[in-house]
């Protein structure tokens, strides 16, 4: 595709001559009725909506948990939500889509099915939607009392959206930056900005038909030590590219690193700089709530050691205020969790949550400090990615990357620079030392190089990339930093 991807609202002929294409491309798609797809989520008990219910949590400064789960055949994916539900106490309900589908591989997610059916168990690492179509995407979400979520990975969503918004479904993860950067080597960011923004037009379709449908930017990126304000400006953008298309409802995400001043910070600032943006914009009617991913990374393979990851990252989110919180389990670093594993993580996320409630650390100065570092981090990403743009922010995220103004670390694909990378300081609070071409200013980077200079005199070594490998193990191995073993 041609550079001249703008940020403005997809036409109406533009956005009906694609859908006739994105409907024929599995043979699910035809049962895609827009018109009747609105009546039935108009149908749908307000306890269903997930907009509600984050909004309400909002208000009442609560934290509501959320796992990740989903397996190959309708029953068994059924008797998994409800399981969370019940015995998990899960306030949200997923469904994790499998890897085939993130790719658009119907054929295989197919094979992958009839080999679930002939197994009596999932052959797939999650529910594949747009193979089994809109009718069981309703008994799923039907089958349950909570809202339930599209988590997946997809860097064209496109399908998926369609069948799964007509599904019942009202929540939508992902975005043309977070689901193609970390998860894609070869797709262009023109490609999957643009199937984005059909995808946030959907949504849009669907808010001016008087649907609420909330839209969530995946926000740990690769998960692996993302600096702040990298994920941050990543969301900024995707909720402006949503915005634009008519969503009306964003939950901006931020992947916990394990300092509780920099995890709070960061909760703090993305919440504030997303206002920020939307309203200078002209999006002020946009609604914007918070969720921390417990940690991202390796996990420890001793079960009671993952136990204090996942208490460790509910304390992050409720201490932030962040509206709700995506759960990790006992068995994370051991593949594909069982539904008791899943639960076990959620109920221990749940008992934090219940204790700490009413606390948070958002007036902390330490935190109003690392707060104002990572505003003005971000603040220096963006309006450089705008001005790439000549104001147009979809032409300037691709400039933005093209010059390594955006930098996302540990990425795999072509389309990002790979020139940054970070470590931590002695207090665990994730620094960069190789700043690439992140836009910062001469104070800014002598704040990390010295903050990484402490931790090198303490460990008597140089800063280096060795300290980031370190510290990518450091937590699976009972640690928060990666110092030497003596």
């Amino acid at each position: 595709m041609d550079i001249s991807l703008k940020n403005e609202k997809l036409s109406d002929d533009l956005f009906y001559t694609l859908q006739k294409d994105v409907l024929l491309d599995w043979k699910t798609g035809k049962d895609v009725d827009f018109k009747e797809a609105v009546e039935y989520q108009r149908a749908l008990p307000p306890s269903k909506c997930f907009s509600a219910k984050l909004l309400e949590a909002d208000r009442e400064g609560v934290t509501l948990t959320q796992p990740r789960a989903g397996v190959a055949l309708p029953q068994q994916h059924i008797d998994l939500l409800r399981y969370l539900e019940d015995a998990g106490q899960a306030d949200l309900l997923p469904s994790t889509i499998d890897s085939y589908t993130r790719h658009n591989r119907y054929d295989d997610a197919q094979v992958g099915i009839d080999e679930s059916i002939r197994n009596g168990r999932s052959m797939l690492n999650g529910f594949p939607a747009v193979n089994h179509g809109v009718d069981i995407c309703r008994a799923v979400t039907s089958s349950v009392k909570s809202p339930v979520q599209v988590r997946h990975g997809t860097p064209d969503g496109r399908l998926l959206a369609e069948i799964t918004m007509a599904g019942g479904f009202t929540s939508y993860e992902g975005g043309g930056i977070s689901y193609n950067i970390p998860y894609s080597k070869d797709t262009s960011l023109e490609k999957t900005i643009f199937d984005w923004q059909y995808v946030d037009r959907l949504i849009g379709k669907y808010e001016e038909a008087g649907i609420s449908i909330n839209r969530e930017p995946f926000g740990p990126l690769t998960g692996t030590l993302v600096p702040p304000c990298i994920s941050h400006s990543v969301a900024i953008i995707e909720s402006l590219l949503a915005a634009t298309q008519g969503c009306k409802n964003i939950t901006v995400g931020y992947g916990q690193l394990g300092n509780i001043v920099q995890d709070v910070a960061a909760i703090k600032s993305l919440r504030s700089l997303t206002r920020h943006y939307l309203d200078m914009f002209g999006f002020s009617d946009v609604a914007v709530t918070t969720v921390l991913h417990q940690w991202m990374g390796g996990f420890p393979h001793d079960e009671s050691m993952a136990f204090g990851v996942i208490s460790w990252g509910a304390a992050a989110a409720v201490l932030a205020g962040a509206t709700k919180v995506i759960v990790k389990t006992p068995h994370e670093a051991m593949g594909v969790p069982t539904m008791e594993a899943n639960a076990a993580g959620l109920k221990a996320t749940k008992q934090v949550v219940n204790m700490l409630k009413g606390q948070n650390l958002l007036e902390l100065h330490d935190v109003y400090l690392e707060s104002g570092l990572i505003e003005m981090e971000t603040k220096s990403i963006i309006d450089k990615t705008l001005e790439l743009g000549y104001g147009d922010i979809a032409l300037g995220a691709v400039r933005a990357f093209q010059a390594g103004v955006i930098d996302i670390p540990f990425s795999p694909s072509k389309y990002n620079a790979d020139l940054a990378f970070p470590a931590r300081d002695s207090d665990g609070a994730v620094r960069i030392f190789d700043f690439g071409n992140l836009p910062f200013r001469a104070h800014i980077r002598d704040f990390h190089r010295k903050k990484l200079e402490v931790r090198a005199k303490e460990e008597k070594r140089e800063v280096s990339f060795q300290m980031s490998i370190d510290d990518i193990y450091a937590i699976s191995e009972g640690r928060l930093v990666g110092r030497p073993k003596k």
